[in-house]
């Protein structure tokens, strides 16, 4: 008890009188520490201290609830040992500490209850932009560069790795909140490979971030698939959410701002709790009409796949789902639609939240998890850079062919394909996914079918309280009559790199996300369809599709089941508008900011910004080069530095590639979406450790992009298709910097770099602007200042080795 008292009078400066501290100690003498903490709070409330007493509240709800659940599962009716006891002070320590965090955090302005005159008109992310901006102008457009306040930064055991690197290549600083860190262990561990030293270093360095930043929310390893309960119980409507994984984008289910950047590019936010955007286009897709029976998520967004092909319209833009068919879509549905936006090339995808979502948010466990909800919706009136519509009664049960995401073709055009596995799982299956797979398990037992035992199957659920869900409602059983293994919470062979791996040449049928080559294990076949899809097509190992069986489930069990959550009463939920200062243009706001004066710390990096032409001969790829490709998953965990890494690069796909780099052909021209796929940094670092100088395409995906400045990679983009007809194999190039010209051929043509770019590659990477600029880098960097700097070419700055991350992310 007087450890408690110390912390309270430590973190927050309560001090309790001897009057107050007697009946504390005295009260409980079978010394359980729950009991006294029960008193602690009453006593606080006494006091007047209501944000103390409710955050140890929090605290005696988490110790309290199964470990199931994410709690403690202890008792105030036993002793206690002293690890339980040491770990509740722990508890109470870190979530005491938030309210220093939170203190500590810049207030958004309160919202306003309508569209101020004048302003213009304003798509739902570029709402979201505004509320987060930090110059809080209330008002932003495409193209503007920004710096927004974070909400939450989110990581896996395996990203978190390289962020810890570059935490380290900082100066170990401190984060920014320790209760909006949310680490979570799914990538690589397995509790049968957990003991292996790489993998035993991943959980040693996640357990050691628990630690050092006292993070309130920490589940340990195989709890969660890093989104699922992330966007179960935390993420709110309103809110702005990077992580170190490309699927964060699942969370704009819940009408948020989620986007996946690479390791580095999120370590930075954690710190300061900030970070920077050009603001980008939006694309509308509007939903309309109702699905069939048993039509989930999955199915719409491979049809929308199907319909609109990947790095097409989304290509470098954020999707906003509209329309009034959105209705009909449960959060669940939601929450795959905007985790495969990542497939469809888009920078993260968004739901208009509604009364779904009030209702959704509402049914959490802790109070703090839905009070922070801000609803906001797009302007009728606002501009959209392309508008499509997708009908849901034209979705079915789809397949989506190996190796590509967008090849999709109803199920019933390959019915009887032979199957070497199925396999249920990843995050894009929610836990209604999950239920009606077993449904559809159910009505095939009740029409005669049973399993072959050949091939193998296996289901993996999102997360310990989903599988408790499933084994409360006898589904778990289901799926173990139908030979299915169960799984713990984890990436599995989605990414086929730990325990689970498909083995070459066997065919698999997927639930997960993406079928690029090798996805599921070296030389495997992966072919992407619906968990409904799945579960039909694990009896006979053959390709079945779902339809008959879907049809033959009881309709409002069905609902009654899915509807996990207690359902809310309102009729519908209020938006509100950004509020801001008079709507100050970007000029303004750069003016200001170009005024004052920065610590200009150490320049010695400027001495690798010297040479002001580039040389080098071409070495040409084509569209939609994937970071699978670049840093394939099963060497990632030796991927520690550039050179490592380089030594896979593209090794299955163009295994001349790194001869050819080495010989000269050091500048790469490619096409369409470079880098596309997942956020891995190690697809950039493997470029540069084959002495990759320059990378020129038409396009690059979003996270790749900005993966090359912060990792020392010059990237361009062209988009001139005549370019493309000179800059042939071979050819000599040659890149002035002074003019921004690129010459080949006899040809010169013009490009450009964005502010941010320029300043991140003349102070030679992220580390090393902060080191100069402090926690209000990207404020500075982003008015404009620090440009000017040549660009380096040749030289790695000194701080690379400190960026060389091993964010294994998939």
């Amino acid at each position: 008890m007087d450890q408690l008292l110390k912390i309270l009078d430590e973190v927050r400066g309560v001090q309790f009188s001897q009057a107050e501290k007697t009946p504390l100690i005295n009260s409980h003498p079978q010394n359980n520490l729950l009991l006294r903490l029960q008193q602690t709070i009453k006593t606080l409330q006494t006091q007047g201290r209501p944000r103390e007493a409710n955050i140890l509240t929090d605290v005696l709800a988490i110790c309290s609830q199964s470990p199931e659940l994410g709690g403690l599962g202890l008792s105030s009716t036993e002793e206690l040992t002293p690890d339980q006891q040491s770990e509740i002070l722990f508890l109470a320590s870190a979530w005491l500490e938030s309210l220093n965090s939170a203190d500590r955090s810049r207030s958004p302005l309160p919202p306003l209850s309508s569209r101020p005159q004048g302003r213009r008109a304003m798509t739902l992310s570029e709402k979201l932009y505004a509320v987060h901006d930090i110059h809080r102008k209330g008002c932003v457009a495409p193209g503007e560069l920004v710096c927004v306040d974070v909400d939450w930064v989110i990581a896996s055991e395996a990203s978190w790795a390289g962020m810890e690197k570059t935490y380290a290549s900082l100066g170990r600083p401190g984060i920014a909140r320790n209760d909006r860190f949310w680490l979570a262990g799914d990538h690589v561990v397995d509790p049968r490979v957990n003991a292996l030293p790489k993998v035993r270093a991943l959980i040693d360095a996640s357990e050691r971030a628990r630690r050092v930043f006292k993070m309130t929310d920490y589940q340990g390893m195989n709890y969660t698939i890093l989104h699922t309960e992330f966007y179960r119980e935390r993420a709110q409507p309103g809110m702005l959410i990077v992580g170190s994984d490309s699927h964060t984008c699942s969370s704009g289910a819940l009408g948020c701002l989620a986007i996946g950047l690479g390791a580095a590019d999120v370590t930075l936010p954690l710190v300061t709790g900030e970070t920077w955007f050009k603001v980008p286009e939006s694309v509308n897709i509007r939903i309309v009409g109702s699905p069939r029976p048993g039509i989930g998520g999955k199915d719409v967004i491979l049809y929308i796949l199907q319909q609109l092909k990947r790095n097409t319209v989304a290509s470098d833009r954020i999707v906003e789902f509209t329309g009034p068919g959105a209705k009909h879509l449960s959060s669940d549905a939601r929450f795959a639609i905007c985790n495969m936006t990542a497939e469809l090339g888009g920078i993260t995808g968004v739901f208009v939240p509604d009364e779904e979502t009030h209702a959704f948010i509402q049914g959490r466990r802790l109070p703090r998890h839905k009070q922070d909800a801000i609803y906001l919706k797009p302007d009728d009136d606002a501009h959209y850079a392309d508008t499509c519509e997708i009908d849901l009664g034209e979705v079915r049960s789809f397949l989506s062919r190996y190796p590509r995401p967008d090849d999709v073709v109803p199920v019933a055009d390959h019915q009887g394909m032979e199957l070497d596995g199925c396999f249920i799982g990843a995050c894009t299956t929610a836990e209604e996914d999950l239920i009606l797979a077993a449904l559809v398990l159910e009505q095939g037992f009740l029409h005669g079918l049973r399993p072959l035992w050949k091939g193998n199957r296996k289901v993996v659920p999102g997360s310990m309280p989903i599988l408790r869900r499933l084994q409360q409602l006898g589904l778990v059983a289901l799926y173990e009559d139908a030979g299915f293994e169960i799984g713990v919470p984890g990436c599995s062979y989605c990414v086929g790199m730990s325990a689970d791996q498909a083995g070459p040449g066997e065919v698999w049928l997927s639930s997960q996300n993406r079928n690029f080559e090798n996805r599921m294990g070296k030389g495997s076949i992966g072919h992407l369809s619906s968990a409904a899809t799945v579960a039909a097509s694990s009896f006979e190992m053959k390709l079945r599709d779902p339809h008959d069986l879907l049809g033959a489930i009881d309709t409002r069990r069905w609902e009654s089941l899915r509807r996990s959550r207690t359902r809310s009463s309102i009729d519908s939920v209020i938006y509100v508008e950004p509020n801001g200062s008079g709507f100050q243009t970007l000029e303004t706001t750069r003016s200001a900011e170009s005024s004052r004066t920065f610590p200009t710390g150490d320049t010695a990096h400027n001495a690798s910004f010297t040479a002001q032409t580039l040389t080098g001969r071409i070495q040409r790829l084509g569209d939609f080069i994937n970071t699978d490709a670049l840093a394939p998953a099963e060497f990632l965990m030796d991927m520690q530095t550039n050179e490592a890494s380089g030594q896979h690069c593209l090794q299955y796909t163009h295994p001349a590639f790194r001869q050819r780099a080495s010989q000269g052909f050091n500048i790469v021209v490619a096409g369409q979406a470079f880098g596309c796929g997942s956020s891995r940094e190690q697809a950039v670092m493997a470029l540069l450790g084959t002495g990759i100088q320059c990378v020129i395409a038409k396009s690059f995906a979003f996270i790749f992009q900005r993966n090359m400045p912060n990792l020392g990679l010059l990237g361009i983009v062209l988009p001139d298709e005549s370019f493309y007809d000179v800059a042939l194999d071979g050819r000599d190039i040659s890149i002035d910097f002074a003019t921004n010209v690129v010459r080949v051929g006899g040809r010169d043509f013009a490009f450009r770099l964005s502010r941010m770019e320029k300043a991140l590659f003349e102070h030679g990477g992220v580390a090393s602007a902060f080191r100069r600029f402090g926690k209000r880098l990207f404020e500075v960097m982003a008015a404009g200042r620090g440009e000017g700097g040549r660009i380096r070419t040749g030289v790695q700055p000194a701080v690379t080795s400190g960026l060389n991350t091993s964010g294994l992310e998939w």
